[in-house]
């Protein structure tokens, strides 16, 4: 059930943004009184799985879900449809209109890509407003679960207030930011720190199966009790340990940092239980654990009701959400160009986070959510326009280069030439298809 729950997120996202990127295409080209023969949400081919010709268009669905695409007559392509080409140019082809006209029709997709995302970002703030921990209310600082960051620098405690140039307001802003820095400032022991990064920090984090990065300190909070724990006496769900070998315990990484040096050993403790706190005997077994489950998160509410974090809940008007909702579309754009950026770095070991539909796919959640769907969405809005943009030829970006060569210089670049770099930009994507998928199947296969 979990597969077809996600499954069914991944094809709705996909043709939302296929359907609306060709869109983009389609409309203009209609305006300028240009022919689009076909308009298809995934490939066909060989066949459809659905067809319909209305007009002089043919509508249809493809069975292979990679992309989707618009036929515009008298233009080169991905159809290769060299044929068409080789008579002469009708007033109701691409190639007949002004170059500026056909400019417009191949920014379209992307165009409607980055809307999309700014309308699906304006709609989510207005619709579930904004819950946020301050970051000035994480007092004790954070907690390091990544042991890449641990070797890197960062302690447990350190208060981050600023990666790379950007001062951090919002305890949520770390993590997606901290995978990309250079450098982290944090107070530690009431002392400004300024910790570099290594340039392979990313590919030494893929390198661990730890995903996070930091999380919020929180108590040691026993969620289970597993038959047979040396300890299943002393202890009882939901018992909070508050101290431990003499030691008072507030979080539990406090707790975790003594347990590698008491090995075997029989401890005094104190745990929270119905209000009160009660001593108790613990047993710690030769591996350093008490035998017991806890709970590694809490929902943010515990969290306040536990007096730990101040939890902030903000409600916007339809007015109020656009410029926060542009601002966010910004954000994700901006930390997109860095992920391309550090892509192309062979020093940062990027490359080897490239993922295709396999990852895209894992991205969705085993359990339906609007809310982290949508999110996912614009997000995938995003990486999808600016993906099309780059500069070569067979995606609209390649299209976008010969046309401003040809508005500058005045002259067209031939149509046999277009077809041989739609021919060279074809295997270049083929190959990074390859290239990206091979990755999400070496992933699943050796890791």
């Amino acid at each position: 059930m979990e597969f077809v729950i996600k499954l069914s997120q991944f094809l709705l996202s996909l043709s939302i943004l296929i359907v609306l990127h060709e869109l983009g295409h389609f409309i203009p080209a209609k305006l300028f009184k240009t022919r689009v023969e076909k308009f298809y949400l995934f490939f066909d081919v060989k066949f459809s799985l659905f067809k319909k010709k209305v007009g002089e268009t043919v509508y249809g669905i493809g069975w292979l879900p990679l992309g989707g695409y618009v036929k515009i007559a008298g233009m080169i392509d991905e159809s290769m449809d060299t044929e068409q080409m080789q008579g002469e140019p009708q007033p109701w082809e691409f190639r007949s209109k002004p170059a500026w006209q056909r400019l417009i029709i191949m920014l379209g997709g992307v165009l409607v890509n980055f809307i999309l995302a700014f309308i699906i970002y304006i709609g989510m703030t207005f619709y579930y407003g904004q819950q946020y921990i301050a970051n000035s209310d994480v007092k004790d600082g954070v907690w390091v679960i990544n042991p890449v960051l641990e070797k890197a620098g960062l302690q447990n405690g350190d208060k981050i207030v600023r990666i790379d140039q950007t001062k951090i307001e919002r305890f949520n802003d770390i993590q997606p930011q901290l995978a990309l820095a250079k450098e982290v400032e944090v107070i530690r022991k009431g002392k400004d720190t300024v910790i570099k990064l290594p340039v392979n920090f990313i590919d030494q984090l893929l390198k661990t199966d730890h995903k996070a990065l930091i999380t919020l300190r929180i108590p040691f909070i026993i969620s289970d009790i597993p038959a047979g724990s040396h300890n299943a006496k002393q202890l009882k769900k939901k018992d909070i340990l508050k101290g431990f070998n003499g030691q008072p315990i507030t979080y539990a990484d406090e707790l975790f940092a003594q347990l590698n040096t008491m090995k075997g050993k029989a401890l005094a403790a104190v745990v929270e239980r119905d209000g009160k706190e009660v001593p108790v005997q613990l047993n710690v077994n030769k591996e350093g654990k008490l035998g017991v489950a806890y709970a590694p998160m809490l929902p943010l509410d515990n969290l306040e009701k536990l007096g730990l974090y101040t939890v902030k809940s903000e409600e916007f008007s339809l007015w109020e959400s656009i410029p926060i909702g542009i601002q966010m579309g910004i954000d994700q754009l901006t930390s997109y160009g860095k992920q391309l950026k550090a892509i192309f770095n062979p020093d940062t070991g990027a490359y080897k986070a490239v993922g295709g539909f396999g990852a895209i796919f894992n991205v969705f959640p085993s359990a339906w959510s609007w809310q982290v769907f949508w999110g996912i969405t614009a997000f995938l809005s995003i990486m999808l326009g600016v993906m099309n943009l780059l500069p070569i030829p067979a995606l609209d970006g390649g299209h976008v280069m010969f046309l401003l060569y040809e508005m500058i210089s005045g002259r067209k670049p031939s149509d046999k030439f277009l077809e041989r770099a739609q021919m060279v930009g074809f295997v270049i994507l083929i190959a990074l298809l390859v290239f990206a998928n091979g990755n999400d199947l070496y992933k699943a296969i050796f890791k």
